[in-house]
């Protein structure tokens, strides 16, 4: 009898991978070997949950990876150089951590010398392509398997097919689909169907229960949020998990997404990414003081690129490893305090303390006084900064 062909399935424990683990291995014959990526979204009691569901429907291994810091390290530290707001609004929370998590399933698949790989994606969204090219770069002729796209399954086809095989699981859908991760949490449902409607307060994952306002003071080192008032932490993640805590509380974050997908249509996702939002803001107040301008305009545009390539799933580009060098490089000045008034769904924020800050009196204070120039250096200087275009209206008029 022939050896069982190895497939790697990356598992999350809902409804569409159970289906693909019993589909794979007892229809179509696979050795099956889930994965479970945890980007910031699952606590240990719910992976430990999922590592028991998975053996219970008949994997032959599972997988357990913690992403949290090299998701961080590899994707979520260039969003916040970068101040990343695709579309102005949305903090890249769930496409952003797809890309980590295809990474790791294909270096799963590499090292399992596997026949196939596998996900639960449906042929609607972006995320079939995300992890579908992925897949095709870094592990190049190896098998993708997508059963549900592939048999166009609607759900109830799946809750069938499942009792068929004896699997007994609370199947009643929520009525909104949330993902939460380290940098953010999406929320879909029937008022994000359409392009009119908001979630209800009942929908959104992190109800508000702080009133008071607070000031709330944010360190940065080299563009890294290392501090939250008095408490310095070891790694960045742990200040965004703590931050998530306060700002989460006050509601703030919240928004409605409208952007075009990969594949070409236009849809609304829900989101709340309280920390995320509120150190991108904090992040930018701070290089607006410590950056040129030409530092600062260069920046926004390689961002707004990076941002956008991101979220079409090219992180294996070469040229964001160029744009990444440049956004570190942009970060070695930006150190320091930022302060920020949190109040129920909004804030401020207050201001910045740096070493670093070049908005310094002894250069002289906008609209009051200038100590760096004199009056004739002005005089001179705006009539040889506006020449050319002197020149050409004089050329132009005579003709």
């Amino acid at each position: 009898m022939s050896e069982a062909k190895k497939v790697v399935l990356g598992f999350s424990g809902g409804l569409d991978t159970t289906y693909c683990v019993k589909y794979l291995s007892e229809d179509k014959g696979y050795e099956v070997h889930s994965i479970i990526v945890n980007t910031g979204g699952f606590s240990d009691e719910e992976l430990v949950q999922i590592e028991q569901h998975a053996y219970a429907l008949g994997v032959k291994t599972h997988t357990t990876i913690n992403a949290v810091k090299s998701y961080y390290e590899s994707i979520v530290k260039y969003l916040i150089y970068g101040n990343v707001l695709k579309n102005n609004t949305y903090p890249l929370s769930v496409s952003a951590e797809r890309l980590s998590q295809a990474l790791h399933i294909a270096e799963h698949a590499k090292k399992l010398n596997a026949d196939a790989v596998a996900h639960g994606s449906t042929g609607a969204g972006n995320d079939q392509v995300r992890f579908d090219m992925i897949f095709h770069i870094l592990i190049a002729g190896v098998e993708i398997i997508t059963p549900i796209r592939d048999l166009k399954l609607s759900r109830e086809d799946e809750i069938a097919y499942l009792n068929g095989k004896g699997v007994n699981m609370n199947f009643e859908k929520s009525m909104y689909s949330i993902n939460k991760g380290l940098w953010g949490t999406s929320v879909g449902g029937k008022e994000t169907l359409n392009s009119k409607g908001i979630l209800p307060e009942s929908a959104w994952p992190t109800q508000v229960t702080a009133t008071e306002s607070k000031e709330v003071k944010l360190h940065f080192e080299k563009g890294e949020l290392t501090g939250v008032d008095d408490q310095t932490f070891d790694h960045p993640t742990k200040a965004i998990q703590f931050l998530q805590t306060i700002a989460g509380a006050y509601g703030l974050g919240r928004d409605i997404h409208v952007g075009d997908t990969i594949i070409g249509i236009k849809g609304r996702v829900g989101f709340e990414a309280a920390a995320p939002m509120v150190i991108l803001k904090a992040h930018h107040a701070l290089e607006k003081h410590i950056l040129t301008k030409w530092q600062l305009g260069w920046k926004d545009q390689l961002s707004q690129f990076y941002g956008n390539w991101l979220h079409e799933g090219q992180i294996l580009d070469p040229v964001m490893r160029d744009i990444e060098a440049y956004l570190t490089n942009s970060q070695q000045n930006v150190t320091g305090d930022v302060f920020v008034q949190m109040l129920p769904y909004r804030f401020h924020i207050i201001g910045i303390e740096s070493a670093f800050d070049l908005m310094n009196s002894k250069f002289g204070k906008y609209g009051e006084m200038n100590t760096g120039f004199t009056g004739e250096d002005v005089r001179g200087f705006s009539k040889i900064f506006g020449n050319q275009t002197s020149i050409w209206h004089k050329v132009n008029q005579s003709s």
